[in-house]
């Protein structure tokens, strides 16, 4: 018979006692539970909510100036749609434009 000790913890529903044992199997599905829980996690936090934002939100993610946003424009290199006086970036146009001016170790140390 267990008996309760000072030190026993509820999670959830179940109850944890000092003296309970834990299998390797039990040890084995609880990393693959974690692992899937943190994934969804990783997941939904990686994943747009927006489609389209605004130059101060293109701005602040990037960490330019508005004159270099402007250059972005100016230059082709970032696609833009301006409705009215105010201008909307794609966020897929963002990534497409960041992953092509990707510099690897590779490439700068072949110069």
């Amino acid at each position: 018979m267990t008996l309760k000790s000072e030190r026993d913890v509820s999670y959830g529903r179940e109850k944890i006692f000092r003296d309970q044992i834990v299998t390797i199997g039990d040890l084995k599905d609880f990393k693959e539970d974690l692992l899937q829980q943190l994934s969804k996690i990783v997941a939904d936090n990686l994943t747009p909510t927006k489609k389209w934002i605004k130059s101060a939100e293109v701005r602040e993610l990037l960490g330019i100036s508005p004159g270099t946003l402007q250059n972005l424009r100016d230059n082709g290199s970032l696609p833009y749609t301006k409705v009215g006086g105010t201008i909307f970036y794609e966020i897929k146009d963002i990534q497409k434009m960041i992953s092509k001016n990707k510099v690897t170790a590779l490439t700068r140390f072949e110069r």
